[in-house]
């Protein structure tokens, strides 16, 4: 379970009980509003702020009854094996319920639970309560190397199938040994279960001790294939599964390099990296230590410091520096298990779009990214419309117009180490920040952009809800042909291109989406795209106004473009003006706006091809 639970407060009586529980987990508390008298982060409706932490991935402790946590997450469960803990808690804390998520570490939260209490945790999971030992979840410092077969031998052990256990690692695995009807004769075949730091026998249910790391080096633009090839060829002698080992290792300059980033994914192992001080400051335990190296990158050795460095003080090579022309691998061990990796994950920077504002309009993944993201950026107002997805995570709040700012700083937290969240509205892509984060990282430094270890961070693009769609949703289908999008603000265009774009648009009879219509010095771009429009299209064409989409004071407006004026229009609307062909018509409960794709002329037989 890799994120902090949160703790809901859904009445003064059981408000007590969530702050014991918050205070023992070191999670937050969040209450209903009007319902609890003190609170980390507030939230209205119940129902949906469960939807949307559990979309979120975020475990759940309800202090209430479960029928309110089930109702919240019932239409969305799907995959039990990726689904978080969901734990309701009665108000006097005296039982504790893991309703979900128990290959996640339900059951385990359960029981931290009951006894920071002095409660009790009612485990209904079969393996859990008839075995003592969920064997898809493994203590920290093992790994699950086949879990597809845990499902089926936890059903034979429930059965009465006794379990044999072998392998190399077998006397380290105490935390099997009290499995019932170990080595008990019956008649059924016993459960093979290997506790091994070699490859998975043949349908054997195994288990790795995690006690090795992985240290690769490679030249810039290294083939994937050729690390991979060298590392599978220095685990194979040494007689050592991918699940045995606790990261893949490296200097922090080869973040970005696509074969170390391929390698880490295709054993499945995270990516861990450290600076040249901290290698070089093991020069003296390395095997093969190398003045070339250290006139390259600042350290005497890549791979074999960085394999002594992710499994600590005192491990020893199993495999030490292996080379080809282009790559390294090292690979060191340690006498206990690793339970706590070292060295710093690459940097991680989300860009997200959190659509016009209402949680309903967010898109899971994004609540997700944003609820793993250890710090937000944006402009202060989108950062308040995540409400409670945003409490207790560091905040960088920027002003309007300090759009270079907060995508600098987003990209440099990012280039440190840290998984960032930078917040737009609507979608990230569409006249937001999307773009810049990528102008900026293609500069380079010497050129105005960020440092060089912002631009080794990671980089994620999550779609959002654009303005456009969300005015479009509300109208009905103005969009159902040809558009475009043409912003009218002239802080970073050209006014004569921003005229030329609409006289084309114009031309060509495109529904057209106008975001930043007027500002306060800015009044008539508007006026003059109207005069334009209105020598190509009838006067009576129908435009949408749009305003606050999404949040309170939502306001919907029907024009004809002639009649169109520039002061009922806010930099906070958006002008959906149709195309020649776009209809207002009153269709069940008001107006529906629409613009027809042509399927009535396919349906005459005039058209060949419509998709």
């Amino acid at each position: 379970m890799a994120v902090t639970p949160v703790v809901l407060a859904l009445s003064a009586s059981g408000e007590a009980v969530a702050h014991r529980i918050a205070a023992a987990l070191g999670a937050q508390v969040h209450g209903r509003e009007g319902r609890v008298r003190r609170a980390d982060a507030w939230f209205g409706n119940a129902l949906d702020h469960v939807r949307d932490l559990f979309l979120a991935g975020v475990p759940i402790i309800g202090v209430c009854a479960s029928g309110i946590l089930i109702r919240g997450v019932a239409p969305h469960l799907a995959d039990k094996r990726g689904e978080p803990p969901v734990l309701s808690v009665s108000d006097d804390g005296g039982v504790i319920v893991p309703l979900l998520g128990g290959h996640r570490g339900a059951n385990r939260l359960a029981r931290q639970t009951a006894e920071a209490l002095g409660g009790v945790a009612a485990v209904t999971t079969a393996g859990d309560v008839a075995l003592g030992v969920s064997l898809d979840e493994p203590p920290a410092g093992w790994r699950l190397g086949t879990p597809e077969l845990a499902k089926p031998a936890m059903a034979r052990l429930l059965s009465g199938a006794p379990a044999e256990i072998t392998g190399d690692a077998a006397e380290a695995a105490g935390w099997l040994a009290d499995l019932p009807g170990r080595g008990a004769a019956g008649g059924q075949e016993p459960v093979r279960i290997a506790a091994t730091v070699g490859p998975a026998p043949q349908d054997v249910l195994t288990f790795h001790p995690v006690r090795y790391a992985l240290g690769v080096g490679c030249a810039r633009d290294c083939a994937p294939d050729d690390l991979h090839a060298l590392v599978v060829a220095e685990l194979d002698a040494a007689g050592v599964a991918p699940g045995a080992i606790a990261a893949v290792h490296t200097l922090d300059l080869k973040a970005d390099e696509p074969a170390v980033i391929s390698l880490a994914a295709r054993l499945g192992l995270p990516l861990r990296l450290f600076d040249a001080a901290d290698l070089e400051a093991l020069t003296p335990r390395l095997a093969n230590p190398s003045e070339v190296v250290f006139a390259e990158v600042g350290c005497h050795g890549v791979a074999e410091a960085a394999a002594l460095a992710g499994a600590g003080e005192d491990a020893t090579f199993v495999r030490p520096k292996a080379k080809t022309a282009t790559a390294t691998s090292a690979l060191a061990v340690t006498p206990d298990p690793v339970t706590e990796m070292r060295g710093r994950a690459r940097g991680r920077l989300s860009v997200v779009g959190i659509g016009p504002g209402q949680a309903a309009w967010r898109t899971p993944e994004v609540s997700r990214l944003v609820s793993e993201a250890e710090e937000l950026v944006g402009y202060g107002l989108y950062l308040d419309l995540l409400g409670p997805l945003a409490a207790g995570k560091v905040r960088a709040d920027f002003p309007l117009g300090g759009e270079e700012d907060r995508c600098r700083h987003a990209l440099e937290r990012a280039g440190q180490g840290r998984n960032v969240a930078l917040v737009c509205s609507g979608d990230a892509g569409i006249y937001a920040m999307g773009a810049l984060v990528f102008e900026l990282m293609d500069r380079g430094a010497a050129a105005g952009g960020v440092s060089d270890a912002a631009r080794r961070a990671e980089v994620i693009c999550a779609p959002g809800v654009s303005a456009l769609q969300a005015a479009a949703a509300r109208a009905g289908a103005p969009l159902g042909h040809d558009f475009c999008a043409i912003s009218l603000s002239d802080l970073l265009t050209h006014r004569e291109d921003i005229l030329r774009r609409v006289r084309a648009a114009a031309e060509g009879d495109f529904v057209i989406a106008f975001y930043n219509p007027v500002s306060r010095t800015r009044r008539t771009l508007l006026a003059e795209a109207r005069e334009i429009l209105l020598a190509h299209r009838p006067g009576a064409t129908p435009v949408m106004l749009a305003t606050n989409l999404g949040r309170a004071g939502e306001s919907l407006r029907y024009r004809r473009l002639d009649a169109l004026e520039v002061d009922e229009v806010d930099m906070l609307t958006v002008v959906l003006v149709g195309s020649s062909q776009s209809r207002l018509a009153t269709l069940g409960e008001g107006p529906r706006m629409y613009t027809p794709r042509g399927y009535a002329r396919k349906i005459d037989g005039d058209l060949s091809d419509a998709g």
